[in-house]
C-alpha cells in the first residue's frame, strides 16, 4: 500500500506538464540574473529569451495536462506559484533598474497587491474545499502581462531596433494592471462571499 502511494506520487510528480513547470520556477533566478546586469543589451535580449520560453511553458503546461488527462493536484498548486514568482521578480528588477518608474509603480504596486491578495484567498478557500477557477478575463489578464513585460524587459536594447518599445510595454503594463484591478475585485467579492456564508 505505501510503495503503491509513493509510486502514484512519483509519476504525479513526474508528468510532463509538471516539469514544464520546475523549468519555469528553475527560469526566475536566470532572469533575475540576467536583469541584475540590465545595462547590458545582450543581457536583457537573454533575459527576454528565457520570459517568452517561460511564458510558452505558462500555456503549455496547461495545455497538456487537459490534453493528456494529466491534471493533479500538485500541478494545480505549482502553476499559479511558478507564475507569481516570475512575473513578481521581473516587476521588481524592472523597478530596481527604473525601467518601471515614477506613476508606472503604482501599476506595479497594483500587481503586487493582487498576487499577494488572490494567493491568500485561494489558500483560505482551500481550507473550506471551495475551488478557484481561473477566469477568462484573468487569462486575458495574464496574457498582457506578459507582453508588457516583455517589450519593459527588451526596455532601451529593444527601443534601438523598434523605438517605442518602453512605450508599447508601459501603455500594456497598465492595460494589466486595470484587468488585475478588476479581477481582483472579482475574486474577492467570491471570497467574501464564500467568508460570509461560513
Amino acid at each position: 500500500m505505501a510503495l503503491s502511494t509513493i509510486s502514484r506520487g512519483n509519476s504525479q510528480a513526474l508528468t510532463l506538464p509538471n516539469l514544464l513547470t520546475y523549468g519555469r520556477l528553475l527560469v526566475v533566478p536566470l532572469v533575475v540574473g540576467c536583469l541584475f546586469w540590465s545595462e547590458f543589451d545582450a543581457m536583457r535580449w537573454i533575459a527576454l529569451g528565457l520570459f517568452v520560453v517561460a511564458g510558452i511553458t505558462d500555456f503549455l503546461d496547461g495545455y497538456l495536462a487537459r490534453a493528456l488527462s494529466q491534471q493533479s493536484s500538485l500541478g494545480r498548486m505549482l502553476d499559479p506559484i511558478a507564475d507569481k514568482l516570475l512575473v513578481s521578480s521581473v516587476i521588481v528588477m524592472l523597478v530596481a533598474d527604473h525601467t518601471l518608474k515614477s506613476y508606472s509603480l503604482c501599476a506595479a504596486v497594483v500587481i503586487l497587491c493582487r498576487e499577494i491578495l488572490v494567493s491568500g484567498l485561494r489558500e483560505y478557500l482551500a481550507e473550506l474545499k471551495v475551488p478557484v477557477p481561473v477566469s477568462k478575463v484573468a487569462k486575458w489578464k495574464t496574457t498582457v502581462q506578459l507582453i508588457a513585460l516583455g517589450f519593459l524587459i527588451a526596455g532601451p536594447a529593444g527601443e534601438k531596433l523598434i523605438p517605442g518599445t518602453i512605450v508599447i510595454g508601459l501603455g500594456l503594463f497598465w492595460a494589466s494592471a486595470l484587468l488585475t484591478l478588476y479581477t481582483g475585485c472579482d475574486y474577492l467579492l467570491a471570497g467574501v462571499k464564500h467568508v460570509i456564508d461560513e
